[in-house]
């Protein structure tokens, strides 16, 4: 079956409840507001890619908002742009595998964290209780990283014995 027919199929105000829910849930989380929008509407494309006046208009928002909106996802790297062939407008496209890169971008942001906290307890002094607190968070932060090494490894054993499709 062809994207246009599917998409004819869908109830287009049921599709828009769910990238408005869906973005809420995500600015609740601490996601920008219309970069969440903006992601939704992209993870509710069966193509998972949009022009910049598609999402203007299947969201409602200005040319201006688009561009700030794919400004913020392509920085957080959920979105990169692609030149449509023979044209001179972007697309703009969720990444493969969006959540194992996202999150995999997570753990590099668990070992600044981590190692900076690790700096702070040294110039608060570790036996300060103000010390202490960033020495325990560090080490959260550790402890977060190994488990999440372990996650993603499970993940990626998963969808190699189960493909989506």
């Amino acid at each position: 079956m062809r994207e246009e027919e599917s998409v004819a199929k869908r109830d287009e105000a049921a599709v828009a409840r769910y990238v408005e829910r869906f973005a809420g849930e995500l600015t609740d989380a601490g996601m920008q507001r219309m970069g969440a929008r903006v992601f939704a509407a992209l993870l509710a494309a069966d193509s998972a890619s949009m022009t910049s006046a598609e999402l203007a208009e299947s969201l409602r928002i200005s040319p201006a908002a688009v561009s700030s909106a794919i400004g913020y996802l392509t920085q957080v790297r959920m979105v990169h742009r692609e030149r449509e062939p023979g044209s001179r407008r972007d697309r703009y496209c969720l990444h493969d595998e969006l959540w194992y890169e996202t999150y995999g971008e997570r753990d590099k942001l668990l070992s600044r964290f981590e190692a900076i906290l690790r700096d702070g307890a040294q110039s608060l002094g570790p036996d300060t209780p103000a010390g202490a607190r960033a020495l325990e968070s560090a080490d959260f932060f550790a402890f977060l990283q190994e488990e999440f090494i372990g996650v993603m490894q499970r993940w990626r054993s998963r969808t190699t014995k189960h493909p989506s499709p």
